[in-house]
């Protein structure tokens, strides 16, 4: 009786191991779910999956969705794609959407460009709805010397070819605001600006500046033209104050050396005048002198 009691707990025990090993280490679960989607996917692969520290419910999720979606995948594409540190869901989701849209990406591309950093399925969106970025206001002056203010929007659509090495928004942003600044230093009147804002865009736009970056730019509007300082007036008064200044220094310079050479003509003079009466000093003294003299006395 003792025996036939402790091998009924062993088989319990053993019982309740290979239930917890099936439910638990075996993905019975997950297999049943890629099984029912149609998706082929075998046990023993969710098995190797879940040795490799891959969770199978991220995999077969992302394999159902692009099952349903029509696109076919591997387990070993999305297992390695995840082991490198990539973002299996966003992926699929970035390839169903394109899918839909008819825009042309793989899955190599796209596992690039995720592994690379940027958002795979944001640059999908963007690229099926451009997006508007806005310039910070850029400060220019026209030949005429008055200060122009812009702001720009710029419409842009992702390049999914440029994305991986592409630059950035910032960079757009940089050369749209250089282009709006050159093209209002060679206007000849801020007038010009005014009266037809639009020349900026269509210069700007001529120039190219999408070129090495990771998106292509639609259209660039003028959202708001002001006016600013009168920069040339400001300057030819800062000129002029300038020369003023230098001319008051040159003024105060030679006055400087005429009261220097006024002082030297006085000392000179008065050095004159002190040898002058050294002299008339020694008149008297001349005069008694030749008054003592014998040749002086003989002639009396």
């Amino acid at each position: 009786m003792g025996w036939g009691l402790w091998s009924f707990i062993l088989l319990g025990l053993a019982a309740l191991g290979l239930l917890w090993l099936f439910l638990v280490v075996i993905p019975v679960r997950h297999w049943v779910a890629a099984l029912c989607s149609g998706v082929p996917v075998g046990i023993f692969t969710l098995i190797g999956m879940r040795l490799r520290q891959v969770p199978p419910h991220l995999i077969v999720d992302a394999m159902i969705q692009a099952h349903k979606a029509g696109i076919g995948l591997s387990t070993d594409v999305l297992e390695a794609h995840f082991l490198a540190g990539g973002n299996v869901m966003r992926v699929v989701a970035a390839l169903v959407a394109a899918d839909k849209a008819n825009i042309a990406l793989s899955i190599q591309r796209a596992t690039a460009i995720d592994l690379a950093g940027r958002n795979v399925l944001e640059a999908v969106k963007m690229s099926v709805n451009p997006k508007v970025i806005e310039t910070p206001e850029v400060t220019a002056m026209a030949k005429d010397g008055i200060q122009v203010k812009a702001i720009a929007r710029v419409t842009v659509r992702a390049n999914i070819d440029r994305l991986i090495g592409g630059a950035g928004e910032q960079t757009i942003l940089a050369r749209v605001g250089e282009g709006i600044v050159t093209t209002i230093g060679s206007a000849t009147s801020h007038k010009q600006i005014l009266e037809n804002p639009d020349m900026i865009s269509k210069t700007v736009l001529k120039k190219g500046l999408d070129s090495g970056t990771a998106f292509e730019i639609l259209s660039i509007d003028i959202a708001d033209v002001n006016i600013g300082k009168n920069i040339g007036a400001q300057l030819q008064t800062d000129q002029a104050n300038a020369d003023k200044n230098i001319a008051q220094a040159k003024a105060e310079e030679r006055r400087a050396m005429a009261v220097a050479q006024e002082q030297e003509m006085l000392a000179r003079i008065g050095e004159m005048r002190a040898k002058l009466v050294a002299m008339e000093a020694q008149v008297p003294l001349a005069i008694a002198q030749a008054f003592r003299s014998p040749d002086l006395k003989m002639g009396n």
